[in-house]
């Protein structure tokens, strides 16, 4: 079994920035790709970015310029720099991992989710 938890979110004005960290522990053989994803009241949830363990990322276009995603591999670990923060952005952000155990399963696992709010 393999456990996400993240931690960084929070209130910030529009324009503000916070960086989010999802760190993952338990039954790891390998963690291939680890990405952050947000859903907002009433929609769908949605890719925000995403990074391989060859450190190969994508990005939604609209955060794209302003958002970061880096990976300490040896930490499993992966973080979201989010800069220059919009309103519209007010989310529950998640963390995700494609992840493989020492039993050889490998599974889509996912954080809780972290509150981000955006004021105007």
């Amino acid at each position: 079994q393999v456990q996400l938890v993240e931690s960084g979110g929070g209130l910030v004005q529009a324009g503000g920035s916070l960086r989010l960290s999802c760190v993952a522990s338990g039954s790891i053989f390998s963690i291939s790709a680890m990405g952050w994803y947000r859903q907002a009241p009433g929609k769908q949830r949605e890719l925000v970015a995403y990074i391989t363990n060859g450190g190969n990322t994508n990005y939604v276009d609209s955060v794209k310029g302003r958002f970061t995603i880096s990976r300490a591999n040896a930490k499993n670990t992966v973080y979201l720099q989010m800069n220059s923060l919009k309103p519209e952005e007010t989310a529950v952000y998640y963390c995700n991992a494609d992840a493989t155990d020492w039993g050889g399963r490998r599974y889509d696992y996912w954080g809780q989710g972290t509150q981000v709010t955006v004021s105007s």
